[in-house]
């Protein structure tokens, strides 16, 4: 049963070309969109690398980026093929072409639906990653002489400042951790000897935060240290002072920064999937209508458009069945060696004893 059959003439025939030709050339700039997109979501995943601890989200920008290219190059060639469908004697060389095209475009809309779903799913591997990345990146906040920490502390406090929050959870982090540099204390002074033999690993730890964890809407100058005592600053209550610092972590902050991000990539996403599906539905109204006119020698006459030439069912194993033949010509014919080892060795000593009764006699 043919699924979805309708009469085209000359007229409608030339009106769905137009029509795709236009569709075509939407799917063209929405491939284009997702291209940036991708480009976007990626350059700012590798602008704050150094605060996450792997790479499993960036396939989301990557997939945008080679499907936008990829459509952009499949709905070209549509735009190619609806020119060529209006003359009867240039449409036949598409003919296989079209083959891959549909396989390409379908695969395209299935990769456009797989986004969707991994922007949602990937929210656990996210915030994971930031977890450890931040924690690495404010333990090595000191580390300003070291190769390839040297600009962690520049990236931290850049964070902190754009996003308006201090810490990983929140500005207590940064109480578990030396942010100082050595270099810049003096080890002579009794306090500084004090603190570092308090603590068990030999660390300068302190009450206390980097300036870019200070809120400038705080409406006193901001305290950077000896936060936990009240009787350091005049006025102070540690627990009701709380436009002070930033109170919201950094991850919880990023997390809903990128997520953001994705989010708003699922709308866009969808109308490009719309638009990709319209111009494979369309195409294949185009190729069966004017290949039906080709095949009656009437390119002037009425020609019938299909989507299935049969159902849905008996296409699939029509499918299944080509890919098993296919299989199985892929594989070698057993020989009779593989068949029956036996037979094969007994032709093999018949042969020998033959050559040997062939075998010339020497002269007495």
């Amino acid at each position: 049963m043919v699924l979805l059959k309708m009469k085209f003439n000359q007229q409608r025939r030339v009106r769905l070309a137009q029509g795709l030709w236009l569709l075509s050339w939407l799917a063209v700039m929405s491939g284009t969109f997702v291209f940036c997109l991708g480009v976007y979501l990626k350059t700012e995943m590798v602008r704050r690398a150094e605060v996450m601890d792997n790479s499993e989200i960036h396939v989301v920008p990557n997939i945008l980026m080679m499907v936008g290219l990829a459509s952009i190059g499949t709905n070209w060639v549509a735009s190619r093929v609806c020119q060529d469908s209006l003359d009867a004697s240039r449409f036949p060389r598409w003919k296989v072409l079209l083959l891959a095209w549909f396989a390409v475009a379908a695969l395209i809309c299935c990769l456009l639906l797989a986004v969707v779903v991994l922007s949602y799913a990937l929210q656990g591997r996210l915030e994971e990653s930031l977890k450890v990345g931040l924690r690495n990146g404010i333990r090595f906040y000191k580390d300003t002489d070291v190769p390839g920490r040297c600009f962690q502390k520049e990236t931290i406090d850049r964070l902190q400042m754009e996003f308006r929050c201090c810490g990983n959870n929140n500005f207590k982090d940064w109480f578990e951790v030396q942010w100082v540099n050595n270099r810049y204390l003096d080890f002579t002074s009794k306090d500084v000897k004090d603190r570092v033999r308090s603590n068990v690993d030999s660390r300068y730890l302190l009450d206390g935060v980097p300036f870019s964890c200070c809120n400038p809407t705080s409406p006193r100058p901001c305290l950077q240290y000896h936060l936990t005592d009240n009787n350091a600053h005049y006025s102070y209550d540690f627990h009701s002072e709380e436009l002070n610092l930033y109170n919201r972590g950094c991850r919880q902050a990023l997390i809903d920064y990128y997520m953001d991000l994705m989010n708003s990539t699922g709308p866009g996403v969808l109308s490009v999937i719309l638009i990709q599906v319209s111009v494979l539905l369309s195409m294949r109204f185009l190729q069966t209508a004017v290949e039906g006119a080709v095949a009656l020698e009437s390119p002037e006459g009425d020609s019938e458009g299909y989507l299935l030439e049969k159902g849905v069912k008996e296409t699939i194993e029509d499918l299944k069945a080509k890919v098993l033949v296919m299989l199985k010509l892929d594989q070698a014919e057993p020989t009779a060696a593989d068949v029956c080892p036996e037979a094969a060795e007994a032709e093999k000593g018949g042969n020998n004893t033959a050559e040997k009764d062939a075998s010339p006699t020497p002269a007495s």
